[in-house]
């Protein structure tokens, strides 16, 4: 069996944060969310865990404070065959902070209603797939549901899921 190369496991983290009923979102400067409104993301740091890196994301982003309420659901996917590139979504509680953008990674930080959301062309794959109807972060049922999307030729997964809280 040949040898494994962590470096191609990503592990990442997202939060969905929302106050009186806004989400809080991003622009990136860079990747394949370049130019696009997103969930604050990264990866997970060595010696953190899922949650902890969540909330460091958050913070380092947009300077707000959270709290991890819930996992909203699981992104993972293979790119060009090679990266296991995998998520996990969080569901978070706003506990402090003003909006303060990293400008080093962002163009923008923003509290955009679902309907602004919507309606902006310049809204990633993954925040419309969350905050459609039937995928909306108020469901409380139980288990995960596989669903096989495609975020965009952009990214290069040769095989992209979410599995999402049903």
């Amino acid at each position: 069996m040949p040898a494994i190369d962590r470096v191609d496991v990503w592990l990442g983290v997202a939060g969905i944060l929302r106050k009186d009923h806004t989400y809080l979102v991003v622009k990136k400067k860079y990747g394949g969310l370049k130019e696009k409104w997103s969930f604050p993301a990264g990866f997970v740091d060595p010696g953190e865990t899922v949650d902890q890196a969540v909330l460091r994301e958050v913070r380092e982003e947009t300077g707000i404070e959270a709290k991890v309420i819930d996992i909203l659901g699981i992104r993972t996917g293979v790119i060009r065959e090679k990266i296991s590139d995998n998520m996990i979504v969080f569901a978070l509680e706003y506990q402090s902070g003003e909006l303060i953008p990293n400008h080093e990674e962002l163009f923008d930080v923003a509290w955009l209603s679902r309907n602004e959301l919507l309606a902006d062309p310049a809204t990633s794959s993954m925040i419309r797939f969350f905050l459609t109807e039937d995928n909306t972060m108020d469901q409380k049922d139980h288990g995960f549901k596989e669903h096989e999307s495609n975020p965009g030729k952009e990214f290069g997964y040769s095989l992209y899921k979410i599995f999402k809280k049903e």
